[in-house]
């Protein structure tokens, strides 16, 4: 499923839709994680796209009526911009068409994704979400609040979309390799030093990932259609029985929490 690093990406790469107008909008198929409704269309059709933001794991289309589309990729959701003359490919669900000749298309063969209009502030799924990890908020002091008295494996912490935005599996790995610090630590055991360069290598991975294009490791394009490569830099990810690329000791896996973890027993302490 698409993190921060490829939702930041697709997000830059759609930048040619702002200033569009909407001129119409092609739904071949309502089925998505929440039904598509007639809601979209209305609140969607004559206006003109302003902004293109992103919160955690979900893309923000601001519309000039004040209302937003909140999309998220979900197993195999991609949006890309093409000519509106394009044939359709399996799986395209939904066509923005915009009154320059282009379209902005969203195709996902697991209909897991999820796009719908609205009220940005009334939008449930930002309600109770973290600070951004690329943000000012996202700070030592708050990561040192975080932590503080909780028992559970610092790598839950950090998917805890209610306490961090837009960390999951793939970056939660990485990151703790580049801090040195295994991922079933209990967060209330780590020292501040420690801290510190959990802070330091959350912004240093996830700033390299979206440098990367983001990871493709199987449905994942950004809206040209293009793929990340951040997947050729993975350090511990999917690694697990091959030497540590820092020591040579072999790479661990083990499970927390239902997801797989990798780690070097010498590396991360």
């Amino acid at each position: 499923m698409p993190e921060l690093p490829e939702v930041e990406t697709v997000r830059r790469s759609l930048a040619p839709i702002v200033g569009q107008t909407i001129e119409a909008l092609d739904v071949r198929e309502r089925r998505l994680r929440r039904r598509v409704t007639s809601d979209l269309s209305k609140r969607t059709i004559g206006q003109r796209i302003i902004r293109l933001d992103r919160c955690g794991k979900y893309l923000l289309i601001h519309l000039s009526s004040g209302d937003a589309v909140l999309a998220h990729l979900g197993m195999s959701g991609t949006f890309t911009i093409v000519p509106v003359s394009t044939p359709l490919e399996p799986h395209d669900h939904l066509r923005f068409l915009f009154t320059n000749g282009s379209a902005l298309v969203f195709n996902d063969p697991r209909r897991f994704g999820l796009v719908l209009a609205g009220r940005p502030e009334a939008f449930e799924e930002l309600a109770h979400m973290g600070p951004d990890p690329l943000s000012n908020e996202f700070s030592p002091a708050l990561l040192r609040q975080m932590t503080r008295g909780r028992k559970r494996p610092v790598k839950n912490l950090l998917m805890d979309q209610r306490l961090v935005a837009g960390i999951g599996n793939i970056y939660a790995n990485e990151i703790l390799f580049e801090a040195g610090v295994r991922p079933s630590r209990q967060a209330r055991n780590l020292r501040l030093a420690e801290l510190d360069l959990l802070h330091t290598a959350t912004r240093r991975v996830l700033a390299e990932a979206i440098a990367t294009g983001g990871s493709s490791i199987s449905d994942y394009r950004d809206g040209s259609g293009q793929p990340g490569y951040f997947q050729l830099r993975f350090r511990v990810y999917d690694r697990g029985g091959q030497p540590c690329l820092n020591c040579a000791t072999l790479v661990r896996r083990a499970v927390h929490a239902g997801r797989s973890s990798f780690y070097c027993p010498k590396c991360q302490r």
